[in-house]
């Protein structure tokens, strides 16, 4: 995770949590005046659209405060949805025997992308097969990973 990644998301999981939702993670997309900021939230009886507009409301009072991105953006809350984005070592934890596609940072035997089966975490890397490979991956070298659902 990026450090101003990092820093949004101290400052909105205090507001996220005040509503009663869990904060699954933020991503931000830099892209001039069209840069968007997506706030994934998550509960155990799911997610509506007016649990959306509810913490989004939320979430645009505390950041208007804090003012953190000196730049325009869009605030996007959404649930991670089946494809979700995983951000922590725990999100990779109980998505285990799960398929996920996963980007690198810096290349792992000259790849950077992989697609396969998320075995486990060990500490704080994560184990993948990839066509009968196994690939441990430090969570500090994953740029993107998400969920691939399954139908």
């Amino acid at each position: 995770m990026a450090k101003q990644e990092f820093q949004l998301e101290s400052i909105i999981a205090k507001a996220v949590e005040v509503t009663g939702f869990e904060l699954w993670g933020v991503e931000f997309v830099r892209a001039g005046k069209h840069s968007i900021l997506r706030v994934f939230i998550e509960h155990e009886s799911g997610i509506t659209v007016d649990n959306c507009a509810e913490v989004s409301r939320q979430v645009s009072a505390v950041l208007d405060v804090e003012d953190p991105i000196s730049s325009e953006y869009t605030l996007e809350v959404s649930s991670p949805g089946l494809d979700r984005l995983l951000f922590k070592i725990e999100h990779f934890a109980a998505f285990a025997n799960h398929q996920v596609d996963l980007k690198t940072k810096m290349p792992i035997n000259g790849r950077r992308k992989f697609k396969g089966l998320l075995k486990e975490t060990e500490g704080d890397s994560v184990v993948i097969e990839v066509d009968r490979e196994e690939y441990v991956i430090p969570i500090k070298n994953i740029d993107k990973a998400q969920v691939v659902p399954q139908f």
